[in-house]
């Protein structure tokens, strides 16, 4: 197993501008500071037999799994050469389904070659963070021509590179595939409707008396 980092540029300029903007005027209201996206790769070979995993396979990759506090915005995806594994899929498919995620269709392309009568689990992690934050280089106090200081949107962005739950979202953004459910909408609005106020019984009795 070993782990593979590849930097992801997002498709913006003032992402790329963000190493190299120390000191510099910034004459628009776009942070120069923006986050950048990060991804590991961590493999694990596991062995076959016939088209399911080897005995005990499953259950070291329920370990692995575990070690690695799989979670949302982790993606999980097989790389099989062969192809004809798909009773083992089926079974990865179950272990990566207790954590509340699915297989993802697309495998990175990994450097090492998978031997024959294995295939490769590669979980794929993402981390975003804003380089040179913060940033007190220039001071926009004495700057007469209203140009934004070097600190300019390094609490906002670096606030939202810890908290998006996929930090690929960043970089691709989320498609909406089926839209909006109203019927899931309208489940806690029916819910907050039918729910009886709490003093519509009066009030109870707290079995207290008052001493004379």
């Amino acid at each position: 197993m070993f782990k593979r980092s590849i930097l992801l540029a997002a498709l913006t300029v003032p992402t790329l501008l963000a190493g190299c903007a120390t000191g510099t005027q910034n004459r628009g209201l776009e942070s120069f500071h923006q986050p950048v996206v990060s991804r590991s790769d961590y493999l694990l070979d596991l062995g076959t037999a016939g088209d399911r995993l080897a005995t005990g396979e499953a259950q070291r990759l329920t370990g692995w799994l575990s070690s690695m506090r799989l979670g949302y915005g982790d993606h999980v995806a097989i790389d099989d050469p062969s192809g004809s594994a798909l009773g083992a899929r089926e079974q990865i498919s179950a272990v990566v389904a207790s954590y509340g995620l699915l297989l993802s269709d697309d495998s990175p392309v990994t450097s090492a070659s998978v031997s024959p009568g294995t295939l490769r689990v590669v979980v794929s992690r993402m981390h975003a963070r804003v380089a040179g934050c913060p940033d007190w280089s220039r001071d926009s106090s004495h700057d007469f021509d209203q140009h934004t200081s070097s600190n300019y949107g390094c609490a906002t962005n670096s606030n939202l590179a810890a908290m998006v739950a996929s930090p690929g979202d960043l970089v691709r953004g989320e498609a909406l595939s089926n839209g909006a459910d109203p019927a899931t909408n309208y489940r806690a609005i029916d819910a907050y409707r039918k729910q009886v106020p709490t003093g519509a019984n009066g009030l109870g009795s707290s079995g207290l008396k008052g001493s004379n």
